[in-house]
């Protein structure tokens, strides 16, 4: 099957929508597809465009077997909701020369990913074009977060915005998302029940496992071994609401063996460090490789999840995966009723999002009760074991993806023989150049192989 991803981020970004993406790309190739990528070049969280890519160039490369087509974008030093909105339309419109050059390589699955709702139209407009089947996979509700973040204040654009949002949504033939919350939220805006289909983020267990032995980190960050950590691990947002957190490590000074550790990139981490500063409790970690994520979530012996309480019952924070599968105790924010609160009670601590109080409470209680730690952790461990797999995922996406383009699932003399084909008479090369001769104001491409 021929299957076009489209989205904003992707690896080497190494958290959030990004690392997701391409996961699912890899797996999808390993399993015999022909899968092509149109993103942006690596930026998040640290909102900067990475080493040795360029923000104005497009770019050609190959990863894990996925043919990618990396589209210029912009990228603000201090994004505000105005910049976001240019930063997404950026690459909407600079993107946009690699959609039509993929109209020829005849997908047969066009899958967007949200963010950023501004691809959605070329998606569409790819698929009718082609026949292809139109996939929306949503990782967040992007204009109901705009409004209760207040970038979105004009109540008139709101509307509009949530118009335009619902009109969207019910043009295309699969809707995913990645809570069952998140899915009803879908269908509530007007998506056929039909339509709807839940793809949650996964955890590869295999490589997120408890270690027998005290983390590297500890010895690294001058951390006694058996020095209780409080961790945090992932981007530092505006969605995140960490100055709970370092209200709580400040309350906590006194407690001289307790240890907060902030360890992530993005738009509030110079903030947050300012406010942390002179703390002697506290630890600031830039993101670590892939290769020491594991080391890093078993430094923690509790993982804190914070969430601003307007934005709590919009997003499943895919970093919970993570931190049940390092089997450490997790106390996550969030209210009764939403699928975070779901997920994580009976198998952590559950307190009310942005009370610094209660975070104080439920890190002492768990800091003098090593025994509920470990049942926190087991607990949350055996929840990725059985529900987060990605063998399970996958498979039920590629189920759905065979379902949706009327393909009977191959055997596998079939998959084998679709691995070995090559097609270069329309990789994306020779289209943009056959359209470089007709428009020469197409702009710079850089190959990489």
């Amino acid at each position: 099957m021929r299957i076009l991803i489209y989205g904003l981020n992707y690896a080497p970004e190494l958290t959030g929508t990004g690392k997701y993406t391409a996961e699912m790309a890899e797996a999808l190739a390993c399993a015999g597809h022909r899968v092509r990528v149109v993103c942006a070049p690596p930026y998040y969280p640290e909102w900067k465009v990475g080493q040795g890519y360029r923000s104005w160039l497009h770019r050609f490369e190959t990863r894990e077997g996925v043919r990618l087509w990396r589209a210029p974008l912009w990228v603000p030093a201090k994004p505000s909701g105005a910049k976001r909105m240019l930063h997404l339309a950026s690459f909407a419109c600079s993107s946009l020369p690699a959609l039509a050059c993929h109209a020829l390589w005849r997908p047969h699955v066009v899958m967007t990913i949200a963010p950023s709702l501004l691809n959605a139209p070329g998606a569409l407009m790819l698929s009718r074009m082609t026949g292809a089947r139109a996939w929306l996979h949503i990782q967040d509700f992007e204009v109901d977060a705009a409004f209760d973040l207040g970038m979105l204040r004009n109540p008139r654009a709101g509307r509009l915005a949530l118009a335009f949002e619902r009109w969207l949504m019910k043009r295309f033939d699969v809707v995913s998302s990645i809570s069952d919350k998140m899915v009803d939220r879908a269908v509530n805006k007007g998506v056929a029940l039909s339509r709807v289909f839940h793809l949650p983020n996964w955890v590869d267990t295999a490589a997120i496992f408890p270690l027998d032995r005290p983390s590297a980190f500890r010895r690294e960050l001058g951390i006694g071994e058996h020095t209780p950590v409080v961790l945090y691990s992932g981007n530092m947002g505006a969605k995140q609401g960490l100055e709970v957190l370092a209200e709580a490590a400040a309350a906590l000074a006194g407690r001289t063996e307790i240890v907060f550790v902030f360890c992530g990139n993005g738009a509030t981490r110079l903030q947050l460090q300012k406010r942390c500063a002179g703390l002697p409790n506290t630890r600031f970690l830039s993101l670590q490789p892939l290769e020491r994520l594991n080391e890093l979530l078993n430094l923690a012996d509790i993982h804190v999840l914070p969430q601003r309480g307007d934005v709590a019952d919009l997003v499943m924070p895919s970093k919970l995966t993570g931190m049940f599968a390092s089997a450490r105790a997790v106390i996550a924010m969030a209210h009764p009723g939403t699928e975070l609160f779901e997920a994580v009670s009976g198998r952590g601590e559950v307190i009310e999002p942005e009370n610094a109080q209660a975070l104080i409470g439920a890190i002492e209680r768990l800091v003098a009760d090593p025994e509920q730690r470990a049942r926190h952790g087991e607990e949350g461990r055996l929840f990725a074991q059985e529900r987060l797999a990605p063998a399970a995922v996958f498979a039920r996406l590629e189920e759905r993806l065979f379902e949706l383009s009327g393909s009977r699932l191959p055997n596998a003399a079939e998959v084998r023989e679709a691995v070995s084909q090559t097609r270069p008479v329309d990789s994306p090369e020779v289209t943009l150049a056959r359209m470089t001769e007709r428009a020469p104001i197409l702009p710079q491409v850089e190959k990489i192989e």
